[in-house]
Order: structure tokens, then sequence, then C-alpha cells
């Protein structure tokens, strides 16, 4: 039996035909920019997440960037970002003119050790961007309170979080401004790309929807000077359906997580841990363990396709050299990046699959 990292068509054939009414109603209406599902998707999104404003754009960079520039940091100011995350989040930092100072994980969650950022803050921080990494939900109220003893903004990285809860709040609600991907692969995964951003300012949601939409309040009416990044029609009535079943999925990737974590028990995997005030939604199963590298090989070899999320941390990419971060400056980061080791986990996931991975793990280990 193959067993896929991922399997997107198994989704599509859960609400297949709620998904082809909704696409066939955009290609109807030919309602392909903007239009009626947009709208709807941003009204419904902001009241899932019980938030006040969201305004789509093409994908989760491009809300990173966005965001950044709408709340009108000091040019060149030091935006903090975990070395742990995928590099979207650091180099909107530095595609928006400002310099991106790294800080490690926290060695249980994974997600930014508010600790270690805090001895990172400078007199020119600006912002922190906690990345809810691998659905795991960052510790909101330490982070909160860090950025409002130094007065920094607090944007947060949702791009793999959609729906996961910090003491009962949904994430992207705590920050001044928080971004979505709806990335294929991601919960919450649109049929191409797509972003969002959120926020309960008024005045931040207006700014990020005008800076999307070449600077304008009116078709011909540009205040400044704008970008072009759209949530177009077809992958807002995608959502629009998806979103309906978000919490239904997430509940059984949860049901999965929770079955790997009893059938991995004794084994020497360490699985992922669960704090006592969130909800973590799994968008990735990350395990660790020794020989990570050979264990992969292995299972590749029996069918079982794995992924690494992520192997080589940030601050040790050719594209940061110039930063003069150098091995040994991250070692919680540093450590996992060499040991982790992400096995397949969707909705649709069966138990008998479940079973075969952790049978061949225990094989190989």
């Amino acid at each position: 039996m193959k067993i896929p990292f991922l399997d997107l068509h198994a989704n599509y054939e859960s609400c297949k035909s709620e998904l082809d009414d909704a696409i066939a109603g955009v290609i109807r209406d030919s309602s392909f920019i903007g239009g009626t599902c947009v709208k709807e998707f941003e009204k419904a999104f902001a009241e899932y997440l019980q938030a006040g404003y969201c305004v789509g754009v093409g994908n989760g960079t491009d809300a990173l960037e966005i965001a950044l520039e709408a709340l009108a940091l000091p040019p060149g100011s030091e935006v903090i970002v975990p070395a742990n995350t995928f590099i979207a989040t650091a180099e909107a930092v530095t595609r928006s003119g400002h310099r991106v100072v790294f800080c490690d994980c926290d060695p249980v969650t994974y997600t930014l050790s508010v600790s270690d950022a805090a001895w990172r803050i400078t007199p020119h921080t600006s912002a922190i961007i906690p990345v809810h990494l691998y659905g795991q939900p960052c510790n909101m109220e330490e982070i909160s309170a860090l950025a409002a003893a130094h007065g920094l903004r607090v944007i947060e990285d949702c791009a793999q979080a959609h729906g996961a809860k910090f003491k009962g709040q949904r994430v992207g609600t705590f920050g001044d401004a928080a971004t979505f991907s709806f990335y294929p692969g991601k919960n919450l995964g649109a049929y191409g790309d797509g972003g969002a951003i959120v926020t309960n300012d008024e005045a931040v949601a207006k700014k990020c929807r005008m800076i999307a939409n070449h600077g304008r309040i009116a078709k011909y009416d540009h205040v400044f000077e704008g970008r072009n990044s759209r949530l177009d029609g077809l992958q807002a009535a995608v959502l629009n359906v998806k979103l309906k079943h978000l919490d239904e999925w997430t509940e059984a990737r949860r049901e999965k997580a929770a079955l790997y974590r009893k059938m991995l028990k004794g084994s020497h995997v360490r699985v992922p841990e669960e704090t006592d005030n969130g909800l973590h939604v799994y968008h990735l199963f990350v395990v660790q363990m020794d020989e990570r590298d050979r264990v992969a090989e292995a299972l590749l070899v029996k069918g079982i396709s794995t992924g690494i999320h992520y192997p080589l941390p940030l601050h040790l990419q050719p594209a940061y050299q110039y930063l003069g971060y150098i091995r040994g400056d991250f070692p919680v980061t540093e450590m996992v990046a060499e040991r982790i080791l992400s096995l397949p986990l969707f909705p649709e996931l069966s138990v008998k699959q479940v079973d075969i991975i952790c049978r061949e793990l225990r094989e190989h280990l």
C-alpha cells in the first residue's frame, strides 16, 4: 500500500458536488476578480475567527508584506522572527525594508521561544512575528505581554494554523494583524494561491485593502502607489465550501494524531505535545527520532511518503549569510532540524494506514 504524505484528491471527493457547483457558479457569472464569493468569504472567515475584518489577498507571503506595510513600522527597523519557520516569514520582513532578527524555538512546541526573543529586543526593534507552526498555537499571552512592555507590534503568522486556539480564542485575533495562507496543502486550502489578512483595527484593514488594490479607494482614485494582490473569485468559492467543513476536518486530524500517539507509545519516537492552553490543529504531525534520514528512506522504500519541516534553519540558509549568524547560535532549532520528521496526516487518512506507518516506523527504528 502506497501512503501519500497528503491526499488532496480524497479531500476533493469528500465534498465534490459542493465544490463543483461553487466553481461552476463563478464561471457562469464570470465573477473571477472580486465579486460576491470574495465578499462572502471575507465575511465568513472573519466571523469564524471572531475577528473584526478580513482582507483577501493573492497569497500568504503577500499577506505578510502588506500587513507589515500597513502597520507603518519605522524604515529599516528590526523585526523578530523564529529561525524555525518557512522562509516566507523572514523574506516578507526584508522585502518590506526591515531587518530580520532570528530567535530560537521552544524545545517542546517548536514555536517561537519567548525567553530567547526577549533578550534580542533592542531600541531598533519594532515588531515580532510569532508563527503558529505545524498547527500549534504560540503562547500569545506571554508574547502579547512582551510586546506591550517594549512597544512592539505583533503580526501573527497563521499560515499553518487555521482554527487553532489559545485559551479558547482563535489564533489570528491576538495581534495587531494576522496573516493566513490558503495554499492547497493547508488545513483550509484553495485550488491555487490565496491568502488573507485579519485584524480588529478598521484603519489597518482599510490600509491593507488599499495596498493590495493599487492604493485606491475607487476604480481610478489612487491615494498612493500600491500593488496588485487579490483573492480571486474561484479560490474564494472553493474556500467558502471548505470553511464549512474545517472544524470537522480539524477533529479528524486530531483523532489521527491521537491514534499516532497511542500506537507509538513506548517507541523511540518523540511525538508532538499539546499544551494545556492550546488547541493544536495538526497541519503537520512532526515527530523526533535518531537517524531520521535513514528511517525516512526506509519508509519511502515501503511506499510511505514523509517530509521534513524544516531541514535547514533559516539562519543557516545561504540567503541569510549576510546577517552573520553561525551554527550554534540557535541550538534548539538546529537540534530539531536534524531529528524531526513529518508523518502523513490528513483528514481522510485511515486507521489502517496509520497502523501501517507506525508498524514500519517501529521496525526501522
